[in-house]
């Protein structure tokens, strides 16, 4: 056993004494877990390679009966906004529940200041064309013709008209202010004095807020408005099974001005697409990830040409997504469209472990039986794929502590689907490995099977020899022909990182990518617009750009509930309570006139009237009257019992006009209100059930990566046999993570719950890179740090490039997609990869030769123990044999030839007394020795 894990075979270097250096002075190694692990997988690959076909068929018979849960598909799909995309047990869930128990809305009473949800609804803004004024008659005009048309719809099968699906208000459907205001009369609009945003009316104590209604408004110094860009009109309907296909039929009408409209389902609709629409790119996806696997298994040679095993491998991630995604479906967890973005990383994941294997077979004795360099295979392959597989199954469940139900069923159909894909490679796919070795051994062609001879006849043409020929090998190794790009990175990439100026030039750019890092963490933003939900050429777009333009002057109108029974007949208690709820006032998001108080109009009303107010049987004895001549404020009051256990008020928020606002609000408003000490408060607006994701994003993301980044390093600890190694491979897993949230800001993307997950993920990937150098380094026999390096770039450079660009294959066709999610999703990713191989394959191995464990003192110590114990071992009895291998202190040995002589020598060097066992076998080119060459 030449190795330890994955490419460790690879990395041992035979010099030119004819032994192999096994001992590392100096250097701890923690291979107790690993060691046994690769033990196990050395028999699992020798059984695989033994039994082929029944590890071959059984993974695709489990595939065909899991995949029978894709019947349950569309039964299983729930992509409800509220339900998957906001935090499962958010606190303004936890008041909407407290405000529908104390306020519950009557059939007869409406008002959408005091909805508790968005309710069902129909919107249109309406937008005057070029630079003109919307407040005209000509505008106005066509503005009232389509409110009619509106109004007309109807739905013949179910007979029901505008009229039967409307809200009702005294009998009526719930009016447009504006156009009561004019009198549904475009004439009155251009000589009506109409003020904003409060316009008060000729009728006593009637006012009408027209901040929602109308956009893009310039006044004049009294108030009166000059000019308006826009309108906006809400329908409200009651929900009704149905009653939206009326409103899609409405949609159709919208020609006449320059309209946006939105429907309170329009959100749903566009969600639900998302899912079908990453089919076809899905596909294309596959189809790059055929081509770009089939081109890196190409080879010249008939016989080693591996065109085969590349598709076998492809297809055994897909399997792998079938198997797992049908499980789960037959279980009955919800598919969530977030979990469409799963294959694209399976795939990716797939073929790199697909090339790991691969590149381990090749490093195998084509001479050797298939058994046997199957053994060899998983021995070294194995180990490596187990380690990225758990770190990357470990990120995704860590993922399912996610406030955001979204999250948790991509994380859980995710790692459910890379357990599968792990299982798969090392049986359906390594059996296929083993019939392609089989075909090997007997020198057949790669596309027709036929035994082909390994050197071209005499006198044979050029085609003949490039059809008919193969089964070339490197007599020197016994193993197959290194690719010219392995050669690459020996020869030419790794020599250049060993020089001086070229570790300085690593060190300043690696400086510059900290800074640049650095500086786009100072700049995220945090949350998802819901306009992001939607596809580019929705509908929706067009409504929320202008409705953000025109109308974010005026945002949410927050209800501040007074949860507890409460004196409000004490004076002093009642100037408390005013003051606190004027605290509210003095925030510079809200208004300081825009205020709604039934305790103040109550106030005014008792003056007006020449109440007593000051004390309970008065107060509570005059409340029906004053309901009476107000009546809306009756919604705003819960009587129970001759108490009042809860009431509510209301101020307005403005200027809330994207994403940093509306955190500055929910951080001010919850800070006011813990620290309002007149009585316990809650605060609500239908909005606030998404803003509840500003308060958890960050702190989430901040756990999972912590919690994700202590398991890697355990992870790490244990199965790679050198702590220094594991531990710089937890510092680029920090490396890489402060690189992608900092360059992700800067290209746009926020942190919000798709990228959040995201960045948990690039832990698991950065852990691939990382890992794989690190191991190589430290499992590498040259005596220098820098000979180490080159080492393991040379045996990993490549494989890591094919794995780094299979991922990014994986999702570059989401650059293309109409859906922000997909696109978000494609920036993270590439963002990782990239990330990911530049620490692979410049900053980590430089700092490795810079930080490394083994001084170069102890290298140059080693150096002369090799060259003392070669000399001396040439002028020994001449009776020993020819070939010697060594290894150092009390190492175990397994005989495989009889003719094989093992003694014991003392050597001095530098006045240490080492004790050197000499190995010595009649087989001259390959001895059939087993030990372990790991140093402790």
């Amino acid at each position: 056993m030449l190795s330890r894990d994955y490419f460790r075979s690879s990395c041992q270097l035979q010099d030119t004494a004819g032994f192999t250096a096994t001992h590392r002075m100096g250097c701890r190694r923690t291979d107790c877990v690993e060691r046994p692990l690769s033990r196990l997988f050395e028999k699992l690959g020798g059984l695989v390679g033994s039994y082929p076909i029944g590890f071959f068929i059984v993974p695709l018979v489990v595939s065909f009966i899991l995949g029978g849960g894709f019947y349950f598909i569309e039964k299983r799909t729930d992509n409800d906004i509220e339900l998957q995309f906001t935090p499962r047990d958010g606190p303004s869930k936890k008041a909407r529940a407290v405000v529908q128990e104390y306020f519950p809305r009557q059939k007869s009473e409406f008002s959408s200041q005091r909805l508790v949800s968005e309710g069902h609804y129909a919107t249109i803004i309406a937008v005057a064309k070029g630079k003109s004024n919307i407040m005209t008659k000509e505008a106005f005009e066509d503005i009232i013709k389509l409110d009619h048309k509106v109004k007309s719809v109807s739905v013949v099968e179910n007979k029901w008209t505008f009229v039967t699906l409307c809200v009702k208000v005294n009998g009526g459907c719930v009016p447009n202010d504006l156009l009561e205001i004019i009198e549904h009369d475009a004439s009155k609009i251009s000589h009506m004095d109409i003020f904003y945003p409060v316009h008060n009316s000729s009728a006593p104590s009637k006012h009408t807020f027209l901040g929602s209604t109308i956009g893009g408004v310039r006044r004049k110094e009294n108030g009166l408005i000059d000019f308006a860009k826009a309108v906006k009109f809400v329908y409200f309907l009651e929900n009704k099974e149905g009653a939206f296909n009326t409103f899609n039929l409405f949609s159709n009408h919208l020609q006449i001005c320059i309209c946006s409209y939105f429907i309170n389902d329009s959100k749903q609709e566009e969600i639900d697409k998302l899912t079908a629409d990453g089919i076809p790119l899905f596909s294309i996806t596959y189809a790059l990830a055929i081509t770009f696997s089939v081109v890196s298994c190409l080879r010249l040679d008939n016989v080693r040409n591996k065109v085969w095993v590349a598709l076998i491998g492809v297809l055994s991630a897909g399997l792998a997504v079938l198997s797992s995604f049908g499980l789960l479906l037959y279980a009955g967890v919800p598919f969530v469209m977030t979990v469409a973005n799963s294959p694209f990383l399976i795939l990716g994941i797939g073929v790199d472990d697909m090339f790991i294997m691969v590149s381990n077979w090749q490093n195998t004795n084509v001479k050797d039986s298939v058994p046997k360099r199957m053994a060899h295979t998983y021995k070294e392959a194995a180990m490596s794929i187990t380690i990225t597989t758990l770190t990357d199954v470990l990120g995704f469940y860590i993922g399912l502590m996610s406030d955001f139900p979204s999250i948790q069923y991509f994380c859980l159909y995710t790692s459910t689907a890379i357990i599968f894909c792990y299982v798969y490679n090392i049986t359906f796919f390594g059996a296929f490995m083993a019939l392609n070795g089989r075909r090997e051994e007997r020198n057949g062609h790669w596309l027709t099977y036929m035994k082909l001879p390994t050197e071209a006849p005499a006198k044979s043409s050029s085609w003949n020899t490039l059809c008919c020929v193969g089964g070339d090998y490197d007599k020197e190794t016994g193993a197959e022909k290194i690719q010219p790009v392995n050669n690459f990175f020996k020869n030419y990439y790794g020599p250049l990182l060993t020089k001086p100026w070229a570790k300085a030039a690593v060190i300043l750019i690696y400086a510059g990518y900290l800074a640049g890092s650095i500086y786009g963490c100072f700049h995220v933003e945090q949350g998802i617009d819901l306009k992001d939900l939607a596809a580019d050429d929705s509908y929706v777009i067009s409504y929320y750009e202008r409705d953000r333009k025109y109308f974010s002057g005026f945002g949410p109108n927050v209800m501040l509930v007074v949860r507890e029974p409460f004196p409000y007949w004490d004076t002093t208690k009642r100037s408390e309570l005013r003051k606190c709820t004027n605290d509210f006032r003095e925030l510079d998001f809200v208004s300081k006139r825009l205020y709604t108080s039934w305790l103040d109009a109550y106030e005014h009303f008792g003056e007006k009237m020449n109440l007593n107010l000051n004390n309970k049987k008065s107060f509570m004895a005059n409340l029906p009257k004053f309901f009476v001549a107000v009546p809306e404020f009756k919604q705003d009051v819960n009587i129970t019992r001759g108490t009042i256990p809860a009431s509510r008020f209301f101020i307005q928020t403005v200027h809330i006009s994207n994403s940093s606002m509306e955190i500055k609000m929910m951080n001010g408003l919850e800070e006011k209100m813990k620290t309002c000490g007149a009585a316990p408060l809650i605060m609500f607006h239908p909005a606030f059930i998404y803003y509840d994701q500003y308060a958890v994003i960050v702190p989430s993301t901040v756990l999972n990566i912590g919690v994700t980044t202590a398991v890697m390093l355990v992870i790490s600890l244990l199965l790679i046999p050198n702590p220094l190694c594991s531990i710089w491979v937890t510092v680029s897993i920090g490396s890489v993570i402060v690189g992608v949230t900092g360059f992700m800001a800067l290209w746009g993307v926020k942190l919000d719950t798709v990228s959040m997950i995201i960045l948990v993920v690039c832990i698991g990937f950065t852990v691939d890179f990382s890992a794989h150098i690190s191991y190589c380094f430290v499992s590498s026999k040259k005596p220098s740090a820098n000979g180490r390096m080159v080492d393991a770039l040379f045996m990993l450079g490549y494989p890591i490039m094919q794995g780094a660009l299979s991922t990014i294959l994986g999702v570059v066709v989401l650059a293309a997609s109409k859906n922000h999610i997909f696109r978000t999703f494609f920036k993270i990713m590439t963002l990782v990869m990239v990330f990911g191989l530049l620490h692979g394959i410049t900053f980590l191995p430089v700092f490795l030769t810079l930080f490394s464990c083994c001084s170069s003192e102890k290298d140059e110590e080693k150096q002369e123990v090799k060259d003392s114990v070669a000399a001396h071992n040439v002028m020994h009895d001449s009776n020993r044999p020819d070939d010697l291998q060594y290894a150092y202190d009390n190492k175990d040995f397994e005989q495989c030839h009889r003719n094989i002589m093992i003694w014991k020598e003392n050597l001095k060097v530098h006045k240490q007394q080492l004790n050197v066992y000499v190995i010595g076998s009649g087989q001259h080119k390959h001895p059939c020795l087993e030990y372990d060459p790991d140093c402790p």
